[in-house]
């Protein structure tokens, strides 16, 4: 992934969150993708390496 992506993601990744919202569609992949606000709120971690992991199970989480 490349910095322009992850710069990309994150601000999609943000926006959604202040939004309220769970989830959101990958730019690139067009793949639902669960926001940390939703990974939060669920309260556990699932162990799949979320790419918004808030629980330190994925060390590449944005």
């Amino acid at each position: 992934m490349t910095e322009e992506e992850k710069k990309l993601i994150i601000a999609v990744h943000e926006q959604t969150c202040k939004d309220g919202k769970e989830y959101y569609r990958d730019p690139k992949t067009g793949n639902l993708v669960f926001t940390r606000t939703k990974h939060l709120r669920r309260g556990y971690c699932c162990k799949n390496r979320c790419r918004h992991c808030p629980y330190g199970y994925n060390p590449e989480a944005l």
